[in-house]
């Protein structure tokens, strides 16, 4: 299917990513903050997104899950770290919609933060949870269409396949009837068995197993976070999200045990004003006689970002790249 312009989430008008990345001898970890705020959404948070999330396999510890499963809408930026830093993340995040609850006189008494994570342990002291208020800070402050991909922010310590995983993105641009739409990935890629791993349908996991002489075992997690300008509801995205399975499932993967393979959507095609709007909403939806266009797009997007998260990756501590093999 035909690319976005950048190839990554930010080809959906108004979304940008941005990056906290700790690298030294003890730590490679970070903090990477998906910004869902087209320019003419002043605050999310009273301007909310249709939102869905899809749990493919749930051995994991995101938050802000269980209100999106019940409301189908996000009102916060969405936020990506390692396992034991997911409260502190929450909380940081928490500060910043109260600044900005402030900054836009609204009224504020509950908010649901949304945060992912993968265990980057292996290659990260992770106990001692270096991550806080002020790095999430600057990921947001930093923000941007053009991102940096690879071995950078929550990707910094991950794993994909035995190999070095991170940070991938990309996206696709397709037609249902007359209008152009786009759907763009963001992966956090920390999964997978290094024998597993295929490309365009080829095993080359096997190989890479031998000349490293180790098959790592399938354990740890994704996060995959989908973004759309394609007018759906709730329910019709929890139902494109489900096919990002089949972009991992092209690779190899089999959302192993030990693995929390997660999905989290938003379209920014309309926005919901709860206050503003009175008793009943006008909400656009897809014709789902039509919607095969976007589970293609899924399916896609998703193994490609999951590669791209490899091919940009250099590689940290004893993890090799995925470059050296190809």
């Amino acid at each position: 299917m035909k690319k976005g312009k950048l190839n990554k989430i930010s080809d959906v008008a108004g979304v940008t990513v941005g990056h906290f990345t700790v690298s030294n001898e003890e730590h490679n970890t970070g903090v990477t903050v998906i910004m869902p705020c087209p320019e003419d959404t002043p605050f999310i948070f009273s301007h909310k997104m249709v939102a869905s999330c899809a749990v493919l396999n749930g051995f994991g510890k995101s938050q802000g899950l269980v209100q999106i499963e019940e409301l189908g809408t996000l009102e916060t930026p969405i936020a990506l770290t390692n396992t034991l830093n997911v409260g502190k993340v929450h909380d940081a995040l928490v500060e910043y919609m109260v600044d900005k609850a402030r900054e836009h006189q609204v009224s504020l008494r509950s908010v649901n933060p949304v945060v992912g994570e993968c265990n980057d342990s292996s290659l990260n002291k992770i106990t001692e949870r270096v991550i806080g208020t002020a790095e999430v800070m600057q990921a947001i402050e930093t923000a941007s269409a053009d991102f940096e991909e690879g071995a950078v922010g929550a990707g910094r310590g991950t794993t994909c396949f035995g190999l070095k995983g991170g940070i991938g993105s990309a996206s696709r641009v397709f037609k249902i009837g007359k209008e152009t739409y786009t759907l763009g990935v963001l992966v956090q890629s920390n999964f997978g068995s290094t024998a597993d791993l295929r490309i365009d349908g080829e095993p080359v996991g096997k190989r890479i197993a031998a000349e490293i002489a180790k098959n790592e075992p399938d354990k740890g997690s994704i996060m995959m976070i989908a973004a759309t300008d394609l007018p759906v509801t709730d329910r019709q995205l929890k139902r494109i999200l489900k096919r990002a399975g089949v972009g991992l499932a092209r690779l190899g993967s089999y959302w192993g045990h030990g693995s929390g393979d997660v999905v989290i959507g938003f379209s920014t095609a309309q926005r919901l004003a709860w206050d503003d709007e009175g008793p009943t909403l006008a909400v656009r939806m897809l014709n789902e006689e039509y919607i095969n266009e976007a589970f293609r797009a899924m399916a896609d997007a998703t193994e490609e970002a999951v590669l791209n998260s490899m091919l940009q990756a250099e590689a940290v501590g004893n993890r090799h790249s995925l470059k050296e093999f190809l």
